[in-house]
C-alpha cells in the first residue's frame, strides 16, 4: 500500500459492546496505523465511577476527550502516518472536541479526521457486554450510553463529511468488510493505492 497524502486520525465510535476495539485493531493492522485504546486513558475516577454503575457526565468526559485528541496528535508528530483511536464519542459535542485536533496541530496542517460510527441494537450490545469477563461495563451502563447517544446527523455526514456509519449486526467478517470499505474510500480519495481490498 502506498502512503496517503494526509496524516489521518480515524476515531472508531459507538456505545459499549459495539466492537470498537476489535474493529480499530483490525483497521490499524490493515493500514499500518498506530492503535490507541481510548479506555486506557480514562482517569482512575472515571473507571471507578463506571465500575460502580454510575454513568459518566459531560464534566467527566472533557479531560478524557482532550487527552485522546492530544495523544493522537502526539503520535502523528512522532512519525506515524495514521492513527486509529477507540472512543465512544456518544454526543456531537464530544466529537466536536476531537474535531478541534485540526486547530491544535500547528506543525502539520494536513491532519484529516474521520469518525467511523459502529451502529448496533440494544439487544446486540447487551449480548456482547454480557459475554465479557471482568469488564467494568455493566448492562445498566450500556442502557445509559444509549440514552445519551446522539448518532451522527445529516450535518456531520453530508456537510462536514467526516462521519460514516457501519452496521455491526453481521458477522465479524461482514463488519471488517464494511469498516475497511469506508476507510479504503477515504484513503483512495487521498491518493493512497490500496491492494487486497476485502
Amino acid at each position: 500500500m502506498s502512503a496517503p497524502n494526509h496524516h489521518h486520525i480515524f476515531i472508531v465510535t459507538g456505545p459499549a459492546g459495539c466492537g470498537k476495539s476489535t474493529v480499530a485493531k483490525f483497521l490499524s493492522e490493515r493500514y499500518g496505523f498506530h492503535y490507541i485504546e481510548g479506555d486506557d486513558f480514562h482517569p482512575k475516577a472515571n473507571i471507578e465511577k463506571m465500575s460502580n454503575g454510575q454513568p459518566l457526565n459531560d464534566a467527566d468526559r472533557w479531560d478524557w476527550l482532550i487527552i485522546l485528541r492530544d495523544e493522537a496528535l502526539r503520535n502523528l508528530k512522532q512519525g506515524h502516518k495514521g492513527v486509529v483511536v477507540t472512543c465512544s464519542a456518544l454526543k456531537k459535542k464530544y466529537r466536536d472536541v476531537i474535531r478541534t485536533a485540526r486547530l491544535y496541530d500547528d506543525e502539520d496542517p494536513d491532519v484529516a479526521l474521520h469518525f467511523v460510527y459502529l451502529q448496533a441494537s440494544l439487544e446486540t450490545l447487551l449480548e456482547r457486554v454480557g459475554n465479557r469477563k471482568g469488564h467494568y461495563m455493566k448492562d445498566q451502563m450500556v442502557k445509559s450510553q444509549l440514552e445519551a447517544l446522539e448518532e451522527p446527523d445529516e450535518e456531520e455526514i453530508e456537510k462536514l463529511k467526516d462521519c460514516d456509519i457501519v452496521d455491526v449486526s453481521g458477522t465479524p467478517d461482514d463488519v471488517q468488510r464494511l469498516a475497511s470499505g469506508v476507510v479504503d474510500k477515504i484513503l483512495q480519495k487521498d491518493g493512497m493505492h490500496i491492494t487486497g481490498a476485502l
